[in-house]
């Protein structure tokens, strides 16, 4: 293995390692310190400019067709703001276990509108998967515990829908990542994504009271902000880049375990026999719709 390969497979882990725990950390700041909206606001704001500094560090061509443009509002719609916003939301109204299990749902989701939109065939490997993969996130979302009790069904549904909203975004991208380099289509989906959440959470986001953050709240900003927003999103582009977008999103199936760690350390949460098994039927789910390409 090369450097170069090594190099993508560590940015690729770090940035599922970046996604998993900031599940927890947006346990943290929303509702407790600012409302979902505001956080999304912050996340976005910070990021954009961050990701155009980017190009003034390396100058390329920074525009885009005009053609292009209405499938690029749709990537950010999609992709950056029912994306997050439902993330961040759902996540502050379910238990982040719950959150990072039924957000492995984008793989399965993948396979339904790939089938869809690009007419993909539907093995019976495929089918198997969706089958177990749904009987798992309907075990995890009906059948509660007595530990379960900071899981709420509206966010686990939420968290659903931000899953198959990433899920069109990623089947969505792929004509513009092969026309533009994937920085440049990150940018652009970016400012249009801003142009869509700053103005949803700009009221929420006057209305952040910065005087009660403790030590704990500013950390587990800079980590959505930074970590989980603006370097992963690079890492993940240098992963596809260098291992092709198969490769990069098995790398999925380690956030949970990420959620699941943290979570257990940092908020005592419970891994019982019904989170057991749902994890082990969606995880199934996922390997099965995806036999065929990690096969190949």
């Amino acid at each position: 293995m090369s450097n170069k390969t090594l190099q993508a497979h560590l940015a690729v882990l770090i940035a599922n390692f970046f996604f998993g725990v900031s599940v927890v950390a947006v346990k943290y700041l929303s509702p407790s310190v600012m409302a979902p909206l505001a956080l999304n606001a912050l996340r976005v704001s910070i990021a954009l400019p961050l990701f155009w500094i980017l190009f003034l560090l390396k100058p390329s061509r920074a525009s885009i067709r005009k053609k292009d443009i209405p499938l690029f509002i749709l990537c950010a719609a999609t992709g950056i703001a029912i994306n997050q916003i439902l993330f961040i939301q759902g996540t502050s109204m379910t238990s982040a276990i719950h959150a990072a299990l039924l957000a492995l749902g984008t793989p399965i989701a993948i396979t339904v509108i790939a089938a869809w939109l690009l007419k993909e065939k539907i093995t019976i490997f495929k089918t198997l998967g969706l089958i177990l993969g749904i009987s798992g996130a309907a075990i995890l979302i009906l059948i509660k515990s007595k530990a379960d009790v900071d899981s709420n069904l509206i966010g686990d549904i939420l968290i659903i829908i931000n899953a198959v909203s990433y899920a069109f975004y990623l089947v969505l991208v792929q004509p513009l990542m092969n026309t533009y380099k994937p920085v440049h289509v990150i940018r652009w989906v970016f400012l249009f994504g801003a142009c869509i959440i700053i103005p949803l959470g700009f009221k929420d986001t006057m209305q952040i009271q910065w005087n009660a953050f403790e030590w704990y709240h500013w950390v587990s900003l800079a980590f959505v902000v930074i970590g989980s927003t603006f370097l992963s999103y690079l890492f993940i582009v240098y992963g596809v880049s260098v291992l092709g977008s198969t490769i990069t999103g098995t790398y999925i199936y380690t956030q949970p375990v990420f959620a699941t760690i943290t979570s257990i350390i940092l908020f005592q949460e419970k891994l019982t026999i019904i989170k057991i098994v749902a994890a082990i039927l969606i995880f199934t789910g996922v390997f099965l719709v995806n036999r065929k390409k990690l096969d190949s």
